[in-house]
């Protein structure tokens, strides 16, 4: 791998770390390290989606991505970088489509053992479920005519795409055997079996990916599943999270049909307690009363309280330093993104690695300017990254603090009022479960 192309990965991969509180990949194992693999993915989240692959995956990946990439700044050096191999979309040229090259450039990179990421739904985009795939990825893969070559789904999900600090999941499926076929004097699989291994393609997808017919139903299911997961000591693997969601969803989906009344019943109790719950400042997963004593109280406070002092210097100073870039960064996103909250995170991360940069350059031709020597300054551009990472510590541990002070006030006050909450949540709890029981689906 060239040392630019490294280089670049690797401010990628930070930037991924830093934008996303938390990022998990889950199902490394059942990727081939070695031997022709095509991965495909699904597509919520612009040029985001395929940073994941090319920063984590246990091996390199090439991607077929639209021919327009190529001709945006900064962009179009990327993907070059990184190996990208342009397609053609009918909705992107006013003339003919003609992908022949690019499909001859990728049964190449297979057939030399390589790895190749392809997004078979064509589209980034905001719907609840997958769009109808394209059958790009199984003619290429048909095409090569070589044995022993395998499909792995990969499905993305975030908490909640647009949003800093939000989490990130991979999780990848089990491979897909690709069968030869005899091709046609073109170089073409039939499109019979194209077609059967385009369904078995989204079959897999279907596996990897959280899908509904509604944001609506992804909402309520979300809801549900904070309800059971309250209270539990350790935060559950995002794997888990996905799969207890995919399990309602289905549950919903039957449930809906079988017992609309009792869903209806259970889906305004639900919003009662969350709109009682906020009311005093509480989520949904709220320490329950008998968690909570003045001891407890006074200790996490004082803990809290001595890492806030302790971080407050560096804090001060990042803040000032980055929270312009910070604002302009989330005002530019609102601009440019027009409402596309698949766009939104790609124009914050992109921004930042413009912004953030200029800043600490900024600060350090600032303190030259001042007085201070040239060392001095180049030590300024170079420790303010830290400074900004102290900021987000500070920031983050804070709004954990005024979350407990808050629980603590309604203990303190109102104890009866938080007691009385615990209970409707255990009942909602219970009555999740109940639904669930009759489907065998939690």
């Amino acid at each position: 791998m060239h040392p630019i192309v490294r280089l670049i990965r690797a401010i990628l991969s930070l930037a991924l770390r830093v934008f996303f509180r938390r990022v998990e990949l889950e199902g490394l194992a059942r990727v081939p390290l070695d031997g022709p693999v095509i991965f495909v993915l699904n597509h919520p989240n612009g040029l985001i989606d395929p940073v994941f692959l090319l920063c984590l995956a246990p091996r390199p990946v090439s991607y077929i991505g639209k021919s327009t990439l190529f001709s945006m700044p900064v962009i179009g050096y990327l993907v070059r970088a990184f190996n990208t191999l342009p397609v053609q979309r009918k909705q992107d040229r006013a003339t003919g489509v003609d992908n022949s090259a690019t499909f001859a450039r990728a049964r190449e990179l297979l057939s030399g053992g390589g790895s190749l990421g392809i997004f078979p739904e064509g589209i980034s985009h905001n719907e609840p479920k997958l769009q109808k795939l394209k059958t790009g990825a199984a003619r290429i893969a048909l095409g090569t005519g070589l044995e022993g070559l395998r499909i792995v789904p990969a499905g993305l999900y975030y908490s909640d795409k647009a949003i800093f600090r939000s989490e990130a999941l991979v999780l990848f499926g089990a491979p897909i055997e690709v069968e030869t076929v005899a091709l046609g004097d073109d170089g073409e699989a039939p499109r019979d079996a194209v077609r059967a291994l385009t369904d078995r393609i989204e079959a897999g997808l279907g596996e990897v990916t959280l899908q509904a017919d509604a944001h609506e139903a992804l909402a309520l299911v979300d809801r549900a599943a904070r309800i059971l997961a309250a209270g539990d000591a350790t935060e559950p693997r995002l794997g888990d999270a996905v799969a207890l969601r995919q399990r309602l969803v289905a549950g919903y989906d039957r449930l809906r049909v079988e017992a609309p009344e009792e869903v209806a019943a259970l889906v305004d109790r639900l919003r009662d307690y969350e709109a009682e719950a906020g009311a005093l400042g509480l989520g949904v997963d709220h320490a329950e009363s008998e968690a909570l004593s003045a001891g407890v109280i006074v200790r996490v406070g004082l803990g809290s309280l001595a890492a806030l002092v302790a971080l407050a210097p560096v804090a001060l100073i990042g803040t000032v330093v980055h929270y312009p870039a910070y604002r302009g960064i989330g005002a530019l996103a609102t601009r440019l993104s027009k409402g596309d909250d698949d766009l939104v995170a790609t124009i914050k991360i992109l921004g930042a690695l413009l912004l953030f940069p200029l800043s600490w350059i900024l600060a350090g031709v600032a303190a030259a300017w001042a007085g201070a020597g040239l060392v001095t300054a180049l030590a300024v551009a170079l420790l303010l990254p830290l400074t900004g990472l102290g900021a987000l510590r500070f920031w983050e541990r804070l709004e954990r603090l005024a979350a407990g002070a808050r629980l603590a006030w309604v203990w303190l006050t109102r104890r009866s009022v938080l007691e009385r909450l615990a209970s409707e949540r255990r009942a909602i709890y219970d009555g999740i479960l109940e639904l669930a029981a009759r489907l065998g689906e939690v």
